[in-house]
């Protein structure tokens, strides 16, 4: 497997947890996480309704099935979010309430734990990768110098999808942040 791409899919993969923290503006993405006992199913909110922002401090959520709304209310209410739901019988409101300095840093310190998570996949790709490396080296199929060559290329890599890593942490704190 292309090494670059398995890098890659770790960055997207931190990207869109990040997506799930909270900002204090109104994103659908806040509840991706969320799944729904759905006829005894677990089921993602997003399969069973369409989920909008009319404002930048709601988002709205209208199910597919009128009757999955007491336990879309459920799932969201019993949810880490901490987000209340108004239910009109037609569509589900969320208002999302400004968030104060202490959840601010909280966020934050969300965030950088999964970017933590994000390097430790990125560090075990990079594992995987250098016992490729020196499998082929010990079976004779590259020489010790190629084998260092090709083990300094993955670092390089990796230090470089590390380094985006790190930029999309301080792009998310600066986003939680800003009020």
């Amino acid at each position: 497997m292309d090494l670059e791409a398995s890098m890659r899919k770790s960055l997207e993969s931190t990207q869109r947890t990040f997506n799930t923290i909270r900002t204090g503006r109104a994103n659908p993405s806040l509840l991706d996480k969320i799944s729904v006992d759905y006829y005894g199913a677990e089921t993602p909110l997003k399969s069973l309704a369409t989920i909008s922002t009319p404002d930048s401090q709601t988002i709205q959520i209208q199910p597919f099935d009128g009757g999955s709304m007491g336990l879309i209310e459920k799932a969201i209410s019993m949810s880490d979010l901490g987000l209340t739901c108004n239910n009109d019988g037609k569509v589900i409101r969320i208002n999302i309430p400004p968030l104060t300095e202490e959840r601010r840093k909280d966020f934050c310190k969300l965030a950088a734990k999964y970017a933590e998570e994000g390097k430790v996949a990125l560090r075990n790709v990079r594992r995987d990768a250098i016992d490729r490396v020196k499998k082929q080296e010990k079976d004779g199929d590259l020489s010790e110098d190629q084998s260092r060559d090709e083990q300094e290329k993955v670092q390089k890599l990796t230090d470089k999808f590390i380094a985006e890593l790190e930029k999309l942490l301080v792009t998310k704190e600066a986003d939680i942040l800003k009020v």
